[in-house]
């Protein structure tokens, strides 16, 4: 039997969320058009939203986990309408009655990892610097230059963890005096709450900006666009303001400032994917290429959909930890896009898309022709 949400239920967490849905959607229909769910499978936010303001949402369903939250219908509505909020007020909704298709079962899994170790890998809270051991890498201490937030793939993922020692590489080479928190760093908790858990994030919020007081943080610097967006954009909400900084626009302020000078030549062909929270959501697009053409001997091309109209990996709104079906994920199509432009190396500044984008390469069989790396890799390389 499907589970119909209470039309009061509904109401009043859409009404908290600030969609105003009754007011502001006139049903045009541009979500739909621009939704990247639609290059793969049919899939309506007109419908979720026209549901959600009679309070007739089915919550069983798997449509409620699809959105990505990557910014690309609201960006675009004519009419203002947050649909992002709507999609997590029913997530909420859902979490709250314990409700889950068989798709976002993980997400559980992750979230009571991060209730237990303060991460969604499954991690030892112990074993959070363990990257760092053999590099020398400082704990944090007030008075230094910048909190370096390594983030919980970048300490658990092998793949990303390449990422992590690229970047402390970069920090030391520049002179920079920084720290990292260890197993004192908890997730930002953006993923969490995008999934309707709002209590996991307010607590993880709650723990993280306790120990940036305890410990005189004033300048973050992240890796991760979702650290980056929550720090700068939700924590806030908490009464707190740190100076929050993504890595790309960092290593790009250090050459700029002569602290940091690359060598040699990069003779490679390099396409960069603009991630959805480091771009549309908070219009960071210029630094990350910029830094790119500071290399010498590299050729920067554009691919489809780019900048503004980038398309979104499919890891975000919690989707990550989610099971997407392989004929459904959109970093296939991203990497065939980038083989499109005669990309040898797709580049990008984002944990999950390099995790999306490294199963795809797998999946399409493109570990011979097409590279996938973060912005910092190769810049390490250069020095």
């Amino acid at each position: 039997m499907e589970t119909i949400t209470p039309f009061i239920e509904v109401i009043d967490e859409i009404k908290e969320a600030g969609g105003e849905i009754f007011k502001m959607c006139f049903q045009c229909g541009l979500c739909d058009a621009v939704c990247p769910w639609n290059k793969v499978r049919p899939f309506s936010m007109r419908k979720i939203i026209r549901e959600a303001a009679f309070g007739l949402t089915e919550i069983e369903g798997e449509d409620i986990w699809r959105c990505t939250t990557c910014g690309t219908c609201p960006a675009q509505c004519p009419r203002g309408v947050k649909q992002i909020d709507v999609s997590v007020a029913l997530r909420r909704v859902a979490t709250e009655y314990d409700v889950f298709p068989a798709s976002v079962k993980s997400a559980r899994t992750a979230r009571a990892s991060l209730i237990s170790e303060g991460n969604p890998l499954q991690g030892e809270r112990k074993k959070r610097a363990d990257w760092a051991k053999d590099l020398s890498v400082k704990t944090y201490a007030e008075g230094m230059e910048v909190l370096y937030f390594v983030g919980c793939y970048l300490s658990y993922d092998p793949r990303m963890k390449k990422v992590a020692t690229a970047t402390a590489n970069i920090l030391k080479k520049a002179g920079v005096e920084f720290g990292i928190l260890g197993d004192q760093e908890s997730c930002c908790g953006e993923s969490i709450r995008k999934t309707g858990s709002e209590q996991v994030f307010k607590d993880l919020a709650r723990k993280n900006i306790k120990t940036f007081i305890d410990n005189g943080v004033k300048k973050i610097i992240v890796s991760s666009p979702h650290c980056f967006h929550t720090f700068k954009n939700e924590y806030p909400e908490f009464m707190v303001n740190f100076e929050i900084v993504h890595m790309s626009q960092y290593i790009l302020e250090l050459i700029n400032d002569g602290r940091l000078s690359l060598k040699g030549e990069f003779p490679q062909r390099v396409t960069y994917h603009d991630p959805c929270y480091l771009g549309r959501h908070n219009n960071v697009y210029d630094e990350p290429r910029d830094l790119l053409k500071k290399i010498e001997g590299l050729e920067l091309v554009e691919m489809e959909d780019s900048r503004k109209k980038s398309l979104c990996c499919g890891g975000g709104g919690g989707r990550i930890w989610m099971d997407t079906p392989r004929e459904d994920r959109f970093s296939d199509i991203r990497l065939k896009q980038a083989r499109k432009v005669g990309a040898q190396i797709l580049a990008t500044a984002c944990p999950y898309c390099i995790t999306n984008f490294e199963e795809s390469r797998l999946n399409l069989e493109y570990e011979n022709v097409l590279e996938v790396k973060d912005i910092t890799e190769i810049i390490s390389d250069m020095l």
